[in-house]
């Protein structure tokens, strides 16, 4: 928030040490066996940050990186990108340092099946919806469903299915959002040249921004970029020959690109450094825009903003309701959704530096108008 705004509305400011405590911190011990036998222990989380507009909603988030930290960075933020969509949803995030990645199937299944142990008293469709992230797709989500229907069978509304186009939400949100930004601009997103930092997400975004006549020119992940060595042949939706490319081990694309156009950084927090903006500014980048949360850094968002460019994360798209299996509807209420989260943002941010001030305080306005109805006692706002 600016102080401008708090000057001028100084109730909210009261709303601040309400919404930076998270309502609830669940961390717990999760034992489970691995193939060999072998007793293995890693500690789990789910931070219920914030339930003014809703049940809380964000992703589990299986990585050895993952400390309460961390969480409450994210869940903090996933308060005012749920609070963008309009829906009835508030923030969490959660998860444990569970590597995933080395692991046999039977193996994450039994780790799930531990984690869901305790997990499970602390969710519900009308208390705490829990997403994939990092570490977490279909596969997990299966498992962990699976293992919370075994101590909640009685939940008929905890479902698992989702939306026609779940999978998918994240990456295209962002591409629909990456649009707003164009029209908003005058431009089109034909001819762009686009590089990745890969991620889950950024699968789906690619496929999307080919199909729209975008250059798709990098992908990565976070053991290197992968470059198209001539920018008149980018990534097509068929399969590729290796040789089409260099790969990069342990970079990422931003500077290995002479022309770039928008950059979509789809991976992890943190990822895009202010070098990373200042190698971008020079290859002609007018848009970075986030598929990942909270992908750039504090000081690569200043930078954004002194080359003017905007920058927004636009998190997974997940609904509490069930919508049909078409395919052009989901996708247009997804686009719709989106379209006006961006309009949102850009109709607070006339008078501020970047669409990411503008998505804040407009989430974060949200959210306290909801503590104001909640606290309304005798025409005066309680707080206590």
């Amino acid at each position: 928030m600016s102080e401008f705004q708090f000057t001028h509305e100084p109730e909210l400011k009261k709303c601040l040490p309400v919404i930076t405590e998270p309502e609830r911190v669940i961390s717990f011990r999760v034992t489970w066996e691995d193939d060999k036998g072998n007793c293995r222990v890693n500690r789990g989380y789910r931070v219920q940050f914030n339930s003014a507009i809703g049940p809380y909603k964000g992703g589990l988030r299986f990585h050895p990186t993952v400390n309460l930290s961390i969480l409450k960075f994210l869940g903090f933020e996933q308060i005012f990108k749920n609070a963008l969509t309009g829906l009835p949803i508030g923030g969490g995030k959660g998860g444990s340092d569970f590597d995933p990645h080395d692991k046999s199937d039977n193996e994450i299944r039994r780790f799930c099946q531990a984690f869901m142990t305790e997990l499970h008293r602390h969710i519900g469709a009308d208390i705490d919806v829990p997403a994939g992230d990092i570490g977490v797709g279909g596969r997990e989500v299966g498992f962990l469903y699976g293992a919370y229907n075994v101590f909640n069978k009685n939940d008929t509304h905890f479902g698992l299915s989702g939306s026609f186009i779940r999978p998918e939400a994240t990456g295209y949100g962002l591409i629909y959002f990456v649009l707003n930004m164009l029209t908003y601009l005058g431009q089109d997103i034909k001819g762009n040249i686009v590089p990745f930092r890969s991620g889950n997400v950024a699968q789906f975004a690619a496929q999307k921004l080919i199909n729209l006549g975008a250059v798709v020119l990098s992908l990565s992940d976070s053991r290197g970029a992968l470059i198209v060595k001539d920018p008149s042949k980018p990534f097509t939706n068929e399969d590729i020959a290796d040789d089409r490319f260099t790969w990069l081990p342990g970079e990422r694309p931003w500077k290995h690109l002479p022309k770039v156009d928008i950059a979509l950084p789809c991976a992890t927090q943190n990822e895009n450094d202010a070098d990373d903006v200042e190698a971008l500014h020079k290859a002609g980048c007018f848009i970075i825009a986030e598929g990942s949360n909270m992908g750039s850094t504090d000081a690569a968002v200043q930078k954004m903003e002194v080359f003017v460019v905007s920058a927004l994360e636009m998190a997974q798209n997940s609904q509490r309701m069930t919508w049909t299996p078409a395919p052009t509807y989901t996708h247009e209420d997804l686009g719709s959704v989106v379209k006006s989260s961006s309009q949102k943002a850009e109709s607070t941010v006339s008078a501020l530096p970047s669409l990411v001030q503008g998505a804040n305080i407009t989430g974060f306005l949200k959210v306290c108008q909801c503590y104001e109805d909640s606290w309304v006692i005798g025409g005066k706002i309680s707080l206590l």
